[in-house]
């Protein structure tokens, strides 16, 4: 089953996550199958703390992939401030 999930990268207390479409049964870090967007939470103002392309999540959802409870959480969130 394919599942669209975080994938932790960055250094040492600074977190940075991919958005990633990738099997469920791989690791969280490990092989995907298409990098979806991105999320910092340490993002300054002038930078972009979420980017998702919605056409792809689209896709992938259309295709019976599961949003993660916290990709479903930061989509709703996009959703409703853009």
């Amino acid at each position: 089953m394919v599942v669209i999930r975080l994938a932790r990268g960055g250094a040492k207390k600074r977190p940075f996550f991919n958005i990633v479409a990738t099997d469920s049964r791989s690791r969280r870090d490990g092989r995907f199958i298409e990098r979806v967007g991105f999320y910092n939470p340490m993002a300054s103002e002038s930078e972009k703390g979420l980017v998702v392309n919605a056409e792809r999540l689209a896709y992938w959802q259309s295709n019976g992939a599961l949003l993660s409870p916290t990709v479903a959480r930061l989509v709703k969130g996009a959703k409703v401030s853009a």
